[in-house]
């Protein structure tokens, strides 16, 4: 299926993450890939803020509704993950990667961002899938999963160990059946699991699992976005989220991720030197609005910014905050 978007709008988007239309190979490589994702996640912040901050609280998945919220706007307006995914994975497509595809995926509850238990999630996520021309393994892209999410295109290789940008992260895949998966038996088919570790001496932490055989489609989207956007059990409809990842040069002169922000619902932390610290807690939607546009660079409307009042998300006061 053909890319949603037209030769200019595919301009529009390179040039709004800086990167100009003009550098782009007339063949897709791994370094193109990689600067790709890198300006992509730097430029356009993984966010929830539609649930709360709009009149209708609904996320629209039709990926021209995304294309004008997230580049035509010029807003610094970002979207969760299936709205990062499938913006993306219209841009891959058009940029020379045609075979790539979404996958659904599995995620671990997480409790201030650190995951929990030994279960996985329902189908909660998506993660882009593509080949690169040369290369004999598929890459895995994710550019919808937040503050530990990959700063890297990972090859489906397990046990290979990536430096994720910031401090002493690393990252890695690995094959495994999660504790879910009852039938194991001849046939049975391991998951991919994301997983993290913060130091070499540290344990490996599972965050996410999912399997590249098994392409998700627009209905599957729908499905998964009415879960995670409307159900009362899902903390996306009750906690605003936004991070954004910080862009710097490397000794290469290309970019390079070199900090992030975060928000969840109040609270706002930096970590620039692999130590995250604390900056703001937000006590009023005054204040929070004002954070997002001094450190986030997202400008919501008047219209947005009202439409908060009385949702679950709201922040009212000094009592609220704590």
């Amino acid at each position: 299926m053909a890319s949603a978007y037209t030769p200019a709008q595919i301009a529009s988007y390179l040039t709004y993450i800086g990167l100009p239309p003009d550098t782009h190979p007339p063949a897709p490589t791994l370094a193109y890939l990689t600067q790709l994702f890198t300006h992509q996640i730097t430029s356009i912040p993984y966010d929830n803020l539609s649930i709360h901050y709009s009149p209708s609280h609904s996320i629209s998945l039709d990926p021209q509704a995304l294309f004008s919220k997230m580049v035509a706007s010029a807003r610094g307006r970002g979207g969760y993950c299936m709205e990062n995914s499938i913006l993306f994975n219209h841009v891959l497509r058009a940029v020379g990667f045609e075979d790539a595809y979404l996958s659904g995926v599995r995620i671990r509850p997480r409790d201030d961002g650190v995951p929990y238990g030994e279960r996985f999630t329902g189908w909660q996520h998506l993660v882009n899938i593509l080949s690169v021309p040369g290369e004999s393994v598929k890459y895995a892209v994710d550019v919808g999963f937040g503050g530990d999410g990959m700063t890297v295109p990972m090859p489906l290789v397990e046990g290979l160990v990536h430096y994720n940008s910031l401090g002493t992260q690393e990252i890695r895949f690995v094959r495994e059946f999660i504790p879910n998966q009852r039938f194991r038996g001849e046939g049975a088919h391991k998951m991919w699991v994301y997983q993290v570790r913060n130091g070499k001496e540290k344990e490996w932490v599972s965050f996410f699992a999912f399997h590249d055989n098994f392409e998700f489609t627009e209905e599957d989207f729908g499905n998964i976005s009415w879960y995670t956007s409307q159900a009362p059990e899902c903390h996306q409809t009750w906690r605003t989220l936004a991070i954004r990842f910080l862009r710097g040069v490397g000794e290469d002169g290309r970019a390079k991720v070199a900090g992030k922000v975060m928000l969840m619902a109040g609270v706002v932390k930096r970590n620039v030197t692999g130590k995250t610290e604390l900056v703001k807690v937000c006590q009023t939607e005054e204040e929070r609005v004002e954070v997002l546009r001094e450190l986030f660079g997202i400008r919501l409307t008047d219209e947005e910014v009202v439409s908060v009042k009385g949702r679950p998300a709201e922040l009212k006061g000094p009592a609220a905050a704590a």
